[in-house]
């Protein structure tokens, strides 16, 4: 069978073959979205496409956040970035992509529009997150190497079965659907540091919302956008790996499941970093003052995203290896968005830090390790590692996201997870006070 054969079959996958486990990682996910988006939605950014959305107006169908209802993929735009705009969402390292902000709000906004539950809002946006790791792991590491943003171009393969999902596509539309996003998907990592990072998202989940809708209106496409002659997958990547497509994803392995979830509000690579540094401190007592040198090993990819030596935004902080080890061994918290500003990419003390911060790729760790060594004013060599793989309990997970939550959104981040574990009795316009800001 074809890459475009087995994505189908995903797309089709009957809820009997999802797993319970799976469902409750994409519940999560959908918490963890709303709060980032509830958080965003008072951003320069977010003014802007809000905004555009009343400018253009048309059928209220979806919420936007901060704001009433709108059309479908207008919608779907504004809070994919909405929801980026803090840089505060999931990742998944098996492709490097952030799946709730470009998926979440194509599937919300079309189970809005058709009257969905919220269970099949979250199965939806699972069945196309599977499938954005999967086209992922397809385009390989050489597709994010040279540029582009998996998030907005993987994603928006997920985003289209999503929004195909809850439209009801035939399986020839479905593929029909899909043929339309590749010659839509589109993403640069040239935008990380800038609005155009968070606008990434909003692109893959308005260019499903599109492409399923025009598919559902009887548009058509080439055969196989995917993996046919001059397709995505051709003209995206060097060294694609179609075998990497299909393991079976029912019931046993699905792959979303190793879903991470950010609790620094920076970007995902510096994590790692983050809690090792952050362990270390508690250990030893090694603070800001204490630093000789500090050597960091991080995978090579890294190196183009989160080592920004002299940042000169708070956006641009938060993708500065060098900024946030000064952050972490000062005691600067790094959970709140707010400590992002323009004034702390000035800030001498850590722009002297930085100049002791040694950052080197290392082929041997993978993208959620970090190893390095720390060298005091005494002379003492302290190690530090961490590995952000291993699997957190659901206890933990439920810990951590709502305790984040608080600190962005406060005394509605409780109540929020109250709403969603009514699970079935909930349906997707019942989200509409929350995505508009009203608790």
């Amino acid at each position: 069978m074809s890459v475009m054969d087995h994505l189908l079959d995903l797309a089709a996958l009957p809820r009997a073959d999802i797993p319970g486990s799976a469902l409750q990682a994409a519940r999560n996910s959908l918490f963890d979205w709303l709060v980032c988006g509830r958080a965003g939605q008072g951003e320069p950014l977010s003014r802007i496409l809000q905004q555009m959305a009343q400018r253009e107006g048309g059928i209220e169908e979806a919420s936007v956040f901060g704001m009433g209802r709108v059309p479908a993929r207008m919608a779907a735009l504004a809070n994919g970035a909405i929801s980026h705009a803090l840089d505060y969402d999931d990742t998944h390292f098996a492709h490097i992509g952030h799946l709730s902000v470009g998926i979440y709000p194509a599937a919300l906004a079309v189970g809005q529009a058709k009257g969905q539950t919220l269970d099949e809002v979250a199965e939806a946006f699972l069945i196309g997150a599977e499938v954005a790791i999967r086209v992922g792991m397809v385009l390989g590491a050489g597709h994010y190497n040279r540029g582009f943003h998996q998030t907005s171009t993987a994603g928006a393969f997920g985003a289209t079965v999503a929004a195909g999902r809850l439209y009801g596509l035939s399986r020839d539309q479905m593929r029909h659907a899909i043929g339309l996003c590749a010659t839509k998907a589109s993403g640069l990592k040239s935008q990380f540091g800038t609005m155009g990072k968070p606008y990434n998202a909003g692109l893959s989940a308005s260019t499903g919302v599109e492409s399923a809708w025009l598919a559902s209106a009887g548009m058509t496409s080439a055969h196989d956008g995917v993996m046919g002659p001059q397709g995505f997958v051709a003209t995206h990547a060097d060294a694609p790996q179609p075998d990497l497509f299909w393991q079976d994803p029912a019931p046993e392995v699905f792959l979303f499941e190793d879903i991470k979830y950010k609790f620094h509000a920076c970007c995902h690579g510096t994590h790692a970093m983050i809690e090792a540094l952050l362990a270390l401190r508690a250990q030893s007592g090694t603070g800001f003052e204490d630093v000789e040198t500090l050597h960091l090993r991080t995978n090579p990819r890294w190196l183009v995203v989160c080592d920004n030596k002299a940042p000169a935004t708070g956006l641009e902080v938060k993708f500065s290896y060098a900024w946030l080890a000064g952050m972490v061994l000062r005691g600067t918290p790094t959970s709140d968005d707010k400590t992002y500003t323009d004034a702390l990419a000035q800030d001498a003390g850590l722009a002297e830090f930085a100049r002791k911060v040694l950052v080197e790729g290392d082929e041997t760790l993978t993208d959620m390790q970090a190893e390095g060594s720390l060298t005091t004013k005494a002379g003492e060599k302290l190690s530090f590692s961490h590995d952000l793989a291993a699997r957190l309990s659901q206890e933990a997970i439920q810990h951590g996201l709502t305790q984040k939550a608080r600190s962005v959104i406060g005394a509605d981040a409780d109540r929020l997870w109250q709403l969603l574990a009514q699970g079935g009795e909930l349906h997707a316009t019942d989200l509409a006070g929350v995505v508009a800001g009203q608790g």
